[in-house]
C-alpha cells in the first residue's frame, strides 16, 4: 500500500517537498528546521509541528522512513551569499560553523537510519563553491555511506514563470538497489502556470514602492552600470516579459529582483499570494505570518512542481525496479505500490 511510504522532511521551510511528496501518497513522518516562523507556516498547513534544531535531535527519536528530503541551508553556497560573506570577512561554505556544515547532520541521520532515497536541492553554485571541493565533499560522503548519487541542474522556468536555477541530488541506496539507473525527467512542454497567471491586475497601494525607495534604486542602478557591475532592479514589464528573476530571501528588504511595472505610479513588489503562485504552492495555502516573513520564506524555498515532477520520476523508477523483478520491502514490510 502506498500510504506506507514514509519521508523525513529536513530544513522543511513552509513545505516545498511535504507538498510534493504527499500529492503523490507519501506520508510524512518528521520535519525540521531552525526558523520559528518557517515551523509556524509549516503547522499551519499540514497539521505536522516540525521540531527546531537538527543538532539537536537524535535520530533513535525519528520514526523509521524510506525516503529523506532536505533542502539543506545554501546561503553560504550561493553566489549572493558568498559574495555577502565576502564582504563581512565571515566564512562561507564548510567554514560557516552556522550553516554550511549542516550537510554533515544529514549524514549523522543517514548512519542511523539508512534511507533508501534521498532528495537533496540547493543553490547551482553548490557545484563550483571552492574550486568544486564542496561538491566532492558531498558526493563522497554519500558515497561513501553507500549510494549511487545522480543529480542534475534545473531551471524552475521550465515549470513556472520564475528564473530559478538549482542543483537537484537523488541518492539510492546500493544494498537495496545494486544496479538501479536513474534519470531526471523531462522539461515539462509547458508551464504549469504562466506570470499573467500570477501576478494580479491590481494590489494594495501598500506595495508601490515610495518615491524615496524607487529613486534610490534607480540611482543605484546608475552607479553600478557606471563601475561595471551587474547590480540592478528587475523591472517586470506584463506587456512583454515572460518569467522573472530569481526571488531570494532578502526580497522584503526592496523588492528590488522583481518589481512589477504599473501605468502612472512607481513599480511595486509582488504580494505574498503572488510570490506563492510564482512558487506553485496552491490556492490554498495558509500565509499566517506577516508580509516580511512570507517573502523570506518564499525566497528560501522550493518551486514545488518541478519538486513534485523528479518526485514521480523517483517513484516511476523504483516500481520499473520492481517490474523487472527486484522486490524492495518499505516501512511496515509492504511494497511500494505505485
Amino acid at each position: 500500500m502506498k500510504e506506507y511510504i514514509k519521508f523525513i522532511d529536513l530544513f522543511c521551510g513552509i513545505g516545498g517537498f511535504h507538498q510534493a511528496f504527499t500529492a503523490l501518497g507519501v506520508k510524512c513522518v518528521f520535519a525540521c528546521d531552525y526558523d520559528k516562523y518557517a515551523r509556524e507556516t509549516y503547522a499551519a498547513n499540514y497539521g505536522v509541528k516540525p521540531y527546531s534544531d537538527i543538532r539537536e535531535v537524535s535520530p533513535h527519536d525519528i520514526e523509521d522512513f524510506d525516503i529523506l528530503c532536505a533542502g539543506f541551508p545554501c546561503q553560504p553556497f550561493s553566489l549572493a551569499g558568498v559574495s555577502k560573506k565576502n564582504s563581512l570577512g565571515h566564512k562561507h561554505g564548510f567554514e560557516d560553523e552556522k550553516q554550511g556544515n549542516l550537510f554533515f547532520e544529514i549524514l549523522r541521520i543517514v548512519q542511523e537510519k539508512h534511507p533508501k532515497i534521498m532528495f537533496l536541492e540547493n543553490v547551482k553554485n553548490l557545484k563550483s563553491h571552492d574550486k568544486k571541493n564542496t561538491w566532492r565533499v558531498i558526493k563522497e560522503g554519500l558515497v561513501s555511506n553507500g549510494y549511487y548519487v545522480f543529480h542534475k541542474i534545473i531551471d524552475a522556468a521550465c515549470y513556472v514563470p520564475q528564473h530559478r536555477e538549482r542543483i537537484f541530488i537523488v541518492c539510492f541506496d546500493k544494498n537495496i538497489f545494486p544496479d538501479i539507473d536513474f534519470e531526471f525527467p523531462k522539461e515539462p512542454s509547458k508551464r504549469v502556470s504562466e506570470l499573467k497567471d500570477v501576478i494580479d491586475e491590481k494590489a494594495d497601494m501598500k506595495y508601490t514602492l515610495s518615491d524615496k525607495l524607487w529613486q534610490y534604486l534607480q540611482k543605484h542602478k546608475e552607479n553600478s552600470e557606471k563601475k561595471g557591475n551587474g547590480f540592478g532592479f528587475g523591472l517586470v514589464d506584463l506587456e512583454k516579459d515572460e518569467i522573472t528573476r530569481t526571488m531570494s530571501a532578502r526580497y522584503y528588504k526592496d523588492g528590488s529582483e522583481i518589481l512589477i511595472k504599473q501605468e502612472s505610479a512607481n513599480p511595486r513588489r509582488l504580494t505574498p499570494d503572488e510570490a506563492r503562485r510564482l512558487f506553485g504552492y496552491p490556492d490554498n495555502f495558509i500565509i499566517p505570518v506577516s508580509d516580511c516573513q512570507a517573502y523570506k520564506q518564499f525566497g528560501n524555498t522550493v518551486v514545488v512542481p518541478a519538486i513534485k515532477h523528479t518526485a514521480e520520476r523517483i517513484l516511476k523508477t523504483v516500481e520499473e525496479y520492481q517490474n523487472g523483478g527486484a522486490r524492495v520491502t518499505f516501512i511496515q514490510e509492504s511494497l511500494w505500490a505505485v
